[in-house]
């Protein structure tokens, strides 16, 4: 079965930088719809970016321009660049997959519902 493992969380100061990685194992790689997701205290559960198997990116509007998402196929990992940090992006961060083999709308990249696969998070805390 697919495992991730997300790293790369801490501590930062607004208008730091902060790289996540997540490791994959368990399925071919480039078969994979990934994602990253994040969770406010309080707050519902969020689309941040992701990215189709076929390498189409969708970001979240509040992080557009400041985050990327990127994939290492020969490590088999998923990154998350996050620059320009903001105390409201503060929140546990979880990688997540999919390999349905249906099509993935890229709208959907954003949506919680459509990943069955999740990482424990990694908490990404940014002060004032």
């Amino acid at each position: 079965q697919v495992q991730l493992e997300e790293s790369g969380g801490g501590s930062v100061q607004a208008g730091g930088s902060l790289r996540l990685s997540c490791a994959v194992s368990g399925y071919t790689f480039s078969r994979l719809h990934m994602g990253w997701f994040r969770q406010a205290l309080g707050k519902e559960r969020e689309g941040v970016a992701g990215v189709r198997r076929d390498g189409t990116t969708r970001y979240a509007d509040s992080v557009l321009g400041r985050f990327t998402i990127s994939k290492d196929n020969a490590k088999n990992t998923l990154y998350l660049q996050m620059n320009s940090l903001k105390p409201e992006d503060t929140a546990m961060y979880y990688c997540a997959a999919d390999f349905s083999p249906g099509q993935m709308y890229e709208w959907l990249l954003l949506d919680t519902q459509r990943y069955n696969y999740w990482g424990q998070g990694t908490q990404v805390t940014v002060s004032a």
